[in-house]
C-alpha cells in the first residue's frame, strides 16, 4: 500500500492500537497488577490476544451479577502455541495440573491443534504462563493479527512423510514468530529482556491487519482443510519422500450476519514450492497481506478479501515477485476425505498410535467418563506422545505393545470408549457459550444431543455406517470450519442456526445456505426426507453433500 494511500483512508482503530503498543507491550503489565477489577482495559484487551489470551467472562452468569450490581464475572482464555499438536507426556501432564490449579479443571483441545485453558482469573494468569514456559511452551501469536498456530496432519511418528511435514509446521512457525520481547516481559520475566532496540522484520509496527491462518495437509486425507485457511500446504509425495507442497492461498471461514461483503471462501492452489522454500513462500505471502490488506475495515482485512479485491492472478505475480525461488506449476494431488484416521494404527518403527475420539475437544472427568483422569493415568505410566488432531481429537502415540494393552485397559477403567458413532466422530463445535464474547447461541454444549437424534435418523435409513461431516458454530466466525461441512450450522439467535448443505466431503467446496433462523425441529425436519432420499437415490460411492448439490437440494 503506497503512503498516499495510506494517508487518505482512515484506519481502523485497533491499527492505533498496535502503532501505539511499544511492539504490544502497551499497558498490559500495569493492568494485570491491578486488583480493583478482574478485568483489563479495552486496548488491552485487543493486545493481549497477541500473546494467545482472551478476556472472557462467564456469560451464565452475567443476568444474576447485573441483578446484584456486581462486575461480570471475568476471567482470561490463554491458548498454547504448538505446532502441529505434538506435546511429550511430560508436558502434558503439566498442562493437566495447570488445568487444575489455574484453570475451570478441564482442557479445551481446539480445531487448531492447540489447547485452551479456560477460568483463569488475573491473579493466576502470570502463574499459569510461567508453567507453560517452564516446560518449553508458550502462548506466544496464538492469537492476534500475526500467524497463528501451524496446522499438520498428524503424527510425525508414523512415517518419515509426516515427519517432513511436521518439520515444516515448525519451521514455518518459527520463521513467522513475532520478534517482540513483550509476552516475556509481561508475564515471565516481570522486567525488560534486554535494552537492545527491538523491530519486526516481517511484521512491521503494526503488524498484519486480521489474523492469519496456515496448515499442511499430507493427501490423500484433507484434515487440516488446508482450503479454509489463509495459506496452505498439500505435500506431494513421489518414492515416498515428500518433494515439496502445491501452495493454496485465500481460504477463510468469517463473515458477519446481514453483512453481503463478508463470506466463507475457499482457497486456490497457486503453484508448488519445494520443502526448504516453503516459510519463504510463508513470509511472501505474509509480507503480500502486510503491504496490501485492508487495514480500514477489520470485517474485510482477511487474505481472502485481498485477494478477491485484487485478483488472483495479481497476487501470484506479487508473492513471486518477493520470492528467489520463483513457484512452479502446481502437480497433482487427490484428497478422499478430511476426517481424522481413528483407532489404532502402527507405524514404521513398529510402535502403536491410538486416534481416540474427544467429543468436541473437552478433556474433562464427567460421571462414570473419567477421560481426564485416564489420560493423566498414561501419561504417567508410558513413555508416549500426546498429538492433538486438527479435528479435536486425541492421539496417544509411540505406544510400545506392552503400552498398548495397558492404554485399552485404563480408557476402560475409566469409562472411556475407544470409538463412537461414525457421524459423531466426523462432527465438530467451537466453545461458544457460556465463555465466548461472539456466541450468539449454544454449540460446544448443545452438539453432541443434535447428534444423536442424527444417528437415530441415519439408522432408520441404514445409513449408520456414512460417514457425513457435521460442524456447528455459535457465531459466523466460523472456528469449527461449518462452511465446509455436508451439514453446517452456524448460530444467528438463541436456539436458531443457519443450516449450510453441501460442502464436499474432502473440504474443497462451500456448502450453500439453505435455511436461515432454523431451529432444532427445522433442521430435523429438513434432513429426514434428505437422509431418506439419500438412501434410495445415491449414486455408487456418492457422499452426502456430492448428493446435496446433485439434486438441488443446495
Amino acid at each position: 500500500m503506497t503512503d498516499t494511500v495510506k494517508n487518505t483512508v482512515k484506519l481502523a482503530h485497533n491499527e492505533t492500537i498496535k502503532t501505539n503498543s511499544r511492539y504490544l507491550r502497551g499497558t498490559l503489565a500495569e493492568g494485570l497488577s491491578e486488583v480493583a477489577t478482574g478485568a483489563i482495559s479495552d486496548d488491552d484487551q485487543q493486545l493481549i490476544k497477541f500473546h494467545g489470551i482472551y478476556l472472557q467472562d462467564d456469560r451464565d452468569l452475567r443476568a444474576e451479577r447485573a441483578k446484584r450490581k456486581l462486575d461480570k464475572a471475568y476471567s482470561f482464555m490463554a491458548r498454547l502455541r504448538v505446532p502441529g499438536g505434538v506435546l511429550s507426556a511430560q508436558q502434558y501432564l503439566a498442562m493437566d495440573k495447570l488445568a487444575d490449579e489455574r484453570g475451570n479443571h478441564t482442557l479445551r483441545l481446539t480445531t487448531r491443534q492447540s489447547i485452551q485453558f479456560h477460568g483463569v482469573i488475573k491473579s493466576n494468569l502470570r502463574p499459569a504462563l510461567r508453567q507453560i514456559d517452564s516446560v518449553l511452551l508458550d502462548t506466544i501469536a496464538a492469537c492476534g493479527d500475526v500467524n497463528r498456530n501451524v496446522m499438520c496432519t498428524p503424527n510425525e511418528f508414523v512415517s518419515p512423510i509426516y515427519a517432513t511435514a511436521e518439520q515444516t509446521a515448525r519451521d514455518i512457525s518459527n520463521h513467522l514468530l513475532p520478534h517482540s520481547n513483550a509476552w516475556r516481559e509481561i508475564f515471565i520475566d516481570g522486567e525488560q529482556v534486554t535494552k537492545e532496540p527491538e523491530n519486526e522484520p516481517i511484521y512491521g509496527l503494526t503488524y498484519l491487519p486480521r489474523k492469519f491462518k496456515i496448515a499442511i495437509a499430507v493427501p490423500p486425507q484433507n484434515d487440516t482443510d488446508v482450503f479454509a485457511h489463509d495459506l496452505s500446504y498439500i505435500a506431494i509425495v513421489e518414492n515416498d519422500v515428500v518433494i515439496g507442497y502445491n501452495v493454496v492461498v485465500g481460504g477463510g471461514m468469517g463473515a458477519t450476519h446481514g453483512d453481503a461483503e463478508t463470506y466463507p471462501l475457499v482457497g486456490r492452489v497457486i503453484g508448488f514450492c519445494t520443502v526448504a522454500n516453503a516459510p519463504l513462500v510463508a513470509e511472501a505471502v505474509v509480507t503480500t497481506q502486510r503491504d496490501y490488506g485492508n487495514r480500514s475495515n477489520r470485517r474485510r482485512a482477511r487474505l481472502k478479501y485481498t485477494i478477491e479485491d485484487r485478483g488472483i492472478e495479481w497476487f501470484s505475480a506479487e508473492v513471486n515477485n518477493r520470492l528467489a525461488t520463483k513457484l512452479e506449476p502446481a502437480r497433482p494431488y487427490k484428497f478422499t476425505g478430511n476426517g481424522d484416521r481413528m483407532g489404532w494404527e502402527t507405524g514404521v518403527d513398529d510402535r502403536h498410535h491410538l486416534t481416540l475420539f474427544v467429543e468436541n475437544g473437552r478433556v474433562a472427568d464427567i460421571g462414570t467418563w473419567r477421560l481426564k483422569s485416564a489420560l493423566v493415568q498414561i501419561a504417567k505410566s508410558h513413555d508416549v506422545s500426546f498429538i492433538i488432531s486438527p479435528n479435536q481429537n486425541l492421539i496417544i502415540a509411540r505406544a510400545t505393545d506392552i503400552a498398548r494393552k495397558d492404554i485399552e485397559a485404563t480408557l476402560a477403567d475409566h469409562g472411556v470408549p475407544l470409538r463412537a458413532s461414525v457421524l459423531r466422530e466426523s462432527a465438530m463445535a467451537c466453545v461458544a457459550l457460556p465463555t465466548c464474547a461472539l456466541a450468539l447461541t449454544e454449540s460446544e454444549r448443545y452438539l453432541p444431543s443434535l447428534i444423536t437424534k442424527f444417528d437415530a435418523l441415519l439408522a432408520e435409513n441404514g445409513l449408520d455406517k456414512q460417514s457425513i461431516t457435521v460442524r456447528m458454530t455459535g457465531c459466523p466466525n466460523g472456528c469449527a470450519r461449518p462452511y465446509i461441512a455436508e451439514i453446517g450450522m452456524v448460530g444467528r439467535n438463541p436456539g436458531k442456526y443457519n443450516l449450510h448443505l453441501g460442502g464436499a466431503h474432502d473440504g474443497s467446496r462451500v456448502a450453500r445456505l439453505v435455511k436461515e433462523d432454523a431451529d432444532e425441529q427445522t433442521i430435523l425436519d429438513t434432513l429426514a426426507p434428505l437422509f431418506a432420499g439419500y438412501a434410495k437415490n445415491r449414486n455408487k460411492d456418492e457422499y452426502f453433500g456430492d448428493f446435496c448439490l446433485r439434486t438441488g437440494v443446495a
